[in-house]
Order: structure tokens, then C-alpha cells, then sequence
């Protein structure tokens, strides 16, 4: 597969010392290795995700992670909570046996 990439074009160096031109070789260098360190898009035929925690406790937005036999992608306006239950009351009952 072919990332499109466009390559940063290095200048051709002086005959003399220039401040400007290092500065250019520093900027050249640093476009290339953002473009290298970023994977890019992916395509897949098979993708086998092991061991994905079952709820987004300590995750990125955008991770992902497996909730009821689904993959999920965590967002930070839904929480899938680690053993949430709760209880309560209202009111009382009596029970009177004859």
C-alpha cells in the first residue's frame, strides 16, 4: 500500500555559511519526520483486536473497547462504568400474618 505523501523539498546548500538555510534543513527534516511518524489510513482484510478492557475507565476519546460483545469507541459525554449498582427505598412496608 501507498501513503500519499508529499516529500519536503530540501534546499540546495550555499556556497558559504547561512543561517537561513540550516534553518531550512531543520524545518525539511521536521516535516518528514511528522509525516513518518504518522501510521496513516489503513485498510484491512483481517484485524484480530486481543485483550480490550471492558469499559472506557482510563481511556482516550477515540479509544477502543469491547461492551457487551460490541466494540465500542469511548467518547467523554458516555460512560460505560465498571460495576455500577445501586439501591434505594422509598417509604415502608408491613406484612401482618394472620
Amino acid at each position: 500500500m501507498t501513503r500519499k505523501l508529499t516529500l519536503p523539498q530540501f534546499p540546495v546548500p550555499p556556497e558559504e555559511y547561512d543561517s537561513r538555510y540550516l534553518a531550512e534543513i531543520v524545518r525539511s527534516f521536521s516535516v518528514y519526520l511528522q509525516q513518518m511518524q504518522n501510521p496513516g489510513d489503513g485498510r484491512y482484510t483481517a484485524l484480530n483486536l486481543s485483550d480490550l478492557q471492558d469499559d472506557d475507565v482510563g481511556l482516550r476519546e477515540n479509544d477502543l473497547f469491547k461492551k457487551d460483545g460490541y466494540i465500542r469507541i469511548s467518547r467523554l459525554n458516555v460512560a460505560f462504568v465498571r460495576g455500577s449498582q445501586a439501591t434505594g427505598a422509598v417509604g415502608t412496608v408491613t406484612v401482618s400474618t394472620p
